[in-house]
């Protein structure tokens, strides 16, 4: 089973770093978009002093990684530093690549979708291609009021306003609309598309509804004790987690046990457990 991990994972990596390549070689370096992160600064290199994308990259990722080493020691994993120096390789060696459009909007879009596929698929595999990660996580060790979470914000904010000094600020707002399509998709990649429907039930006929759940449903259900805030009495509230297509049948069944029964429905994005998913996906990937 560690074998079979292993070498998922690390494909997951070289996958990943391949495809987030191909976003910025056909659709954000030859539009100029430079939409945050080391790769970004890369972009505007390039442009400004013929650089090639992947190698600075790999410059500026390496004295990063030192840091992060002396900094914070083995908390830094091996899978970083692949995941950069692979993702510097692959930019490299596709920098050739045919460039499907000379559209701007199209390529802000598709430049945005295909690093956010790529880069989720590395985050699934709980690596990092380093860059703005590391950096956050140094500014994070020297300021703590900032969180890595910020700090990745500050970065890439200061990142797409030097395209705008560099190129021109119609360019760097079209750098922001495929950071923010590359950011989602990410989030996409990591959640799934399945998403989960959490569901609280407060009724007097909890146990009955709770029965119906289990035999009519086949999904688990969690019973809470609580007490009204009114009426301060004693009632026990269902949580129940289904599909989005089990949500009609479940109001219907809860309607027809209890019409004056109060329900709360809400998304979820990721679910383990019984029923549903058993992959786990570490957010603590610069950890691993």
């Amino acid at each position: 089973m560690k074998l079979k991990s292993f070498f998922r994972d690390y494909g997951q990596i070289v996958l990943g770093c391949f495809i987030g390549a191909l976003g910025l070689s056909m659709f954000l370096v030859p539009s100029k978009l430079a939409a945050g992160g080391v790769s970004g600064v890369a972009i505007v290199l390039h442009h400004l002093f013929k650089l090639p994308v992947g190698w600075t990259m790999l410059m500026l990722n390496v004295p990063l990684f030192l840091a992060a080493v002396v900094l914070f020691g083995k908390s830094v994993g091996i899978k970083t530093l692949i995941g950069g120096l692979l993702f510097s390789v692959f930019t490299e060696i596709t920098a050739d690549f045919p460039v499907p459009t000379q559209d701007l909007i199209l390529s802000t879009v598709y430049g945005g979708i295909v690093l956010g596929i790529g880069l989720g698929i590395v985050f699934r595999a709980r690596a990092s291609t380093g860059g703005t990660d590391l950096a956050s996580m140094i500014l994070h060790h020297f300021v703590p009021s900032i969180s890595v979470g910020q700090g990745i914000l500050i970065i890439d904010f200061f990142v797409i306003i030097l395209s705008g000094i560099a190129f021109d600020w119609e360019l760097a707002m079209y750098a922001w609309i495929s950071l923010f399509i590359s950011s989602k998709v990410i989030d996409l990649i990591q959640e799934g598309f399945n998403y989960a429907k959490a569901v609280f039930i407060v009724s007097v006929k909890a146990e009955e509804i709770s029965n119906k759940i289990l035999t009519e449903i086949g999904r688990g259900v969690t019973l809470f004790s609580a007490k009204g805030g009114f009426s301060r009495q004693n009632k026990n509230v269902l949580l129940c987690v289904i599909t989005r297509f089990e949500v009609s049948k479940l109001k219907s069944l809860v309607h027809e046990t209890d019409p004056r029964a109060f329900v709360i429905i809400h998304d979820v994005h990721e679910v383990l457990g019984e029923g549903f998913s058993y992959e786990i996906h570490d957010d603590k990937f610069l950890k691993e």
